[in-house]
């Protein structure tokens, strides 16, 4: 028990900070939320929530796919290596540019809010390597097996962790948007941060296990 609280907890803030940033699904979920009003603005985060929780499992699928050849964890590990490289690096360069450029905010209407929800979260191909990378790393670390409870607490602490900020955007938007660029490039120095302390680990893993 105590570790699936661990893998939630660690899982919930990784897809917590990765969504934290002002972006395509949070600003629109924002947008939505002062147009339409926040119930529609909710509605959509749970249908973006709700393919962040697919696209998640079909991370665990791939790792697990990995895993099942034992000559291949190294080569999950590598793989998790330059995830976070990659993120790491994104998220740098993110910070340091000096103009914040403002999403693209697409127009929805209530009926469609949760289908838009997840048709705009399945647009972004960086969701499903990047939580690939996860596993990858708390598999090595021993907080999650490929187990029911283990692969079900992982996904639902994704969607939540999406969740959660997404609400945030719907219920303060008007806060965050006149502390819109330090707020974003704070955050996305965090990120970058906390990306190249998941590759120093994985190094470690790779070099001295």
């Amino acid at each position: 028990m105590e570790h699936l609280l661990t893998l939630f907890f660690a899982t919930f803030s990784a897809a917590f900070m990765a969504t934290v940033p002002p972006g395509l699904l949070n600003m629109n979920a924002a947008k939505i939320s002062v147009e339409k009003g926040k119930t529609n603005g909710i509605i959509f985060s749970l249908g973006v929530s709700t393919m962040i929780i697919i696209q998640a499992y079909i991370s665990v699928l791939i790792s697990k796919f990995l895993f099942k050849n034992p000559e291949i964890i190294d080569l999950l590990l590598k793989i998790a290596l330059i995830v976070f490289a990659f993120f790491a690096i994104y998220f740098f360069v993110k910070a340091k540019k000096k103009k914040l450029n403002r999403p693209k905010i697409v127009k929805v209407s209530k009926k469609n809010s949760f289908f838009k929800g997840i048709l705009l979260a399945a647009l972004n191909l960086l969701t499903i390597p990047y939580y690939s990378g996860l596993n990858a790393m708390w598999n090595a670390s021993g907080w999650i097996q490929f187990q029911f409870r283990d692969i079900a607490t992982f996904i639902l602490a994704a969607g939540c962790g999406t969740f959660t900020v997404l609400y945030l955007y719907t219920v303060y938007f008007t806060k965050l948007e006149t502390k819109n660029n330090r707020f974003s490039k704070n955050s996305n120095y965090i990120l970058s941060a906390l990306m190249m302390l998941l590759l120093v680990i994985t190094l470690i893993r790779i070099f001295y296990t």
